[in-house]
């Protein structure tokens, strides 16, 4: 198979199942209505509640989902093959994930812009919304912490990044007042952006940044503590001071990347060395059902019903806009992931220098570097398969190494970054939403839920004194955040039949996410307790018992709403 075959094939697929699939399910399922009133007007408040033109919030939505997850994601699973990588990255985002984005989206429109958590109050009962949120919360306190390690760690990995990552903020804040006090061109004015952005790119890869050790304390240290500071401040902001036009550039920065992947595709067009089908991969887990879990984004992802109903629900100025946000933006991240197989299965093959500095080429460059799961796993192992790769595909055109190396670092950073504030803001909306549903109204409010968001991820990192303390918990991440797909499928199938609504096409979806990541919880559930691991043993099972309850009181309220439809119906 030619990786430029495989690369085109599947952007032909994306752009035929917008406009056929998507299209459909904005007609005749969620009948999408371009006269309803959007809470971002109903309830503007110009800090979250913001009208924002469908192009605009697609850069927010679309960093927001990405992150790092389409990139770390299929960078592993392709040790299972390429083969099971495409079908589930391309039929998942297509059937799977874009229908949860997009419902998740359109179900926070038509009740006040609502985290898909707290509206479960209405669509099943209160007992399921707060369990639910429960569980969000759970997931957040996770990402934010784990996030802010990460990007610490890309800091030191790839210091030609820092110059222009932060540079970016000063950009973004100027692009932000530009297009909404001076009333400017937001596309013309976001590639002016996008081309500072990448002056500084340029400075970065000839003055990288290393902090020294500050107090006693690691560089790592240092750099989460600033970055817990800073998604503090980037979550309090006004969406249109920060958040908005850094993810409208960083949304510009990604069709730069995608782009200069692409053509390096079309320039080199690699074979792929990467095996079709390797079911035997040394020391991996059985594929079934662990490749739905290690590829979340880019397939489906519960975090990108957060985002839907958390912060883009608040901002879209139209239930029209929501297609293209929402289904839209869920290919859009699919094919962010499409590439990223070229890029293992076929760029790493035009070159891989092993730590001896011996240079492997094809078929034996990517057995290396995937020569058993232990190998493959590990955040740097991921992220340098990628880079590699794309390295290989940019250079193939003559774009220098030092500034190929600038790109994907930046290109990285800049991701995570808009996860990790994104995450900050939505867990401020769920603290709220948990505050208020227990009657604590203090806690509700925009600095002390967001106080509250940041201080328990920054105990969970430094609990035991590294900064590392996420990582405790992150063997559970995979398969909560999974579940949590299923349960916002759950909630947006129940909504449809209360809308007297074909339910089949949230209902099969949901189905499977809750079978399959329920069964690899079980799994690894069985794995803590075989190894004495009692902390992620307590904490998985007790996951699990919430979501069994949650899913056995949503089918009782979804068979009472089916049968009640039918009985009107006759």
């Amino acid at each position: 198979m030619n990786s430029l075959l495989l690369a085109s094939a599947m952007i032909a697929g994306y752009f035929i199942a917008y406009h056929t699939y998507g299209r459909y399910l904005a007609r005749k399922i969620f009948r999408l209505d371009p006269a309803t009133i959007c809470p971002s007007s109903a309830l503007r408040d110009d800090i979250d509640f913001v009208p924002t033109k469908k192009e605009v919030l697609f850069g927010h939505h679309f960093t927001s989902i990405a992150g790092l997850g389409p990139i770390l994601g299929p960078a592993i699973a392709i040790i299972w093959g390429w083969v099971p990588a495409v079908i589930w990255v391309f039929f998942g985002a297509i059937f799977m994930g874009g229908v949860h984005d997009f419902g998740a989206l359109v179900v926070s429109l038509r009740n006040q812009g609502r985290s898909i958590g707290d509206i479960a109050s209405d669509i099943v009962n209160r007992r399921v919304r707060n369990l639910f949120l429960l569980i969000i919360f759970f997931e957040l306190w996770i990402v934010i912490a784990i996030f802010a390690l990460v990007i610490a760690i890309l800091f030191e990995m790839y210091p030609q990044s820092v110059i222009p990552v932060w540079s970016g903020i000063p950009i973004a804040v100027w692009l932000g007042y530009t297009v909404y006090k001076r009333q400017g061109n937001a596309l013309g004015l976001g590639i002016v952006a996008v081309i500072l952005m990448y002056v500084t790119v340029v400075i970065g890869a000839y003055v990288p940044i290393k902090l020294p050790k500050i107090l006693g304390q690691s560089p790592i240290t240092a750099w989460m503590i600033i970055l817990f500071l800073y998604s503090y401040v980037a979550s309090t902001l006004p969406v249109q001071v920060l958040l908005q036009p850094r993810d409208y550039i960083n949304a510009h920065q990604l069709l730069v990347a995608l782009g200069l992947v692409f053509l390096g595709t079309i320039v080199s067009h690699p074979p792929i060395v990467a095996p079709a089908i390797n079911l035997g991969a040394k020391g991996a887990p059985p594929v079934w059902p662990f490749i739905f879990v290690v590829i979340a984004c880019g397939a489906i992802s519960g975090f990108h019903s957060l985002v839907s109903s958390g912060t883009s629900s608040k901002q879209c100025d139209s239930e029209n806009s929501s297609l293209f946000v929402g289904y839209g933006g869920m290919l859009m991240e699919s094919v962010l992931s499409a590439l990223v197989i070229v890029a293992v299965a076929g760029g790493i093959g035009l070159g891989l220098t092993d730590r001896s500095g011996e240079r492997l080429m094809g078929v034996a460059a990517f057995s290396h570097h995937y020569a058993s799961w232990a190998a493959a796993k590990g955040l740097g192992s991921k992220i340098s398969a990628f880079v590699s790769g794309s390295a290989n595909l940019i250079e193939s055109y003559g774009i220098p190494p030092e500034i190929t190396i600038a790109i994907m670092g930046v290109f990285l950073v800049s991701f995570a970054a808009t996860t990790l504030d994104t995450a900050t803001r939505i867990q401020r909306y769920v603290i709220g939403e948990l505050a208020t549903a227990c009657s604590l109204k203090p806690f509700a409010g925009r600095h002390p839920a967001t106080f509250i968001a940041v201080l328990t991820a920054f105990v969970l990192a430094f609990y035991n004194g590294t900064g590392m303390g996420a990582l405790t918990l992150w063997p559970l991440f995979g398969s909560v955040n999974q579940l949590l797909a299923g349960l916002a499928l759950l909630v947006v199938t129940i909504y449809l039949a209360r809308q007297d609504a074909p339910v089949v096409y949230t209902v099969i979806p949901m189905i499977f996410m809750i079978v399959m990541t329920g069964w690899a919880m079980a799994v690894n559930i069985g794995k803590f307790y075989a190894s004495a691991n009692w902390l992620l043993f307590v904490i998985g099972l007790c996951v699990f018992v919430l979501e069994i309850w949650m899913v056995a009181e949503s089918v009782i309220v979804f068979r009472h709403v089916y049968v009640a439809e039918k009985r009107q119906s006759t």
